[in-house]
């Protein structure tokens, strides 16, 4: 099993700049949502910026210990925009 702050600081690792909200779904560890803001981000297609988080997660995810990922993922300006907090 892998703590949401592993899967924060591993984020932060690939994308140091990110805020990182983590939280488990269902209780069991390994499926998540993750909220990843990083000025990485500008100028990439939503799928990108997903895969730029997937890459910092790669072995977490091979090795199952996350089985699934509800990402959300946002620019400070797309994120200030939809007027969230994390």
């Amino acid at each position: 099993m892998i703590s949401l702050e592993q899967v924060e600081t591993m984020i932060k690792n690939q994308l140091p700049d990110a805020k990182v909200k983590v939280q488990d779904l269902t209780g069991g560890g390994d499926h998540l949502e993750a909220i990843v803001i990083s000025s990485e981000f500008e100028g990439k297609t939503r799928v990108k910026q997903h895969q730029m988080v997937y890459g910092a997660l790669q072995d977490a995810m091979a090795s199952e210990a996350i089985h699934a990922l509800a990402l959300k993922t946002y620019t400070p300006t797309a994120w200030e925009k939809a007027d969230q907090t994390v």
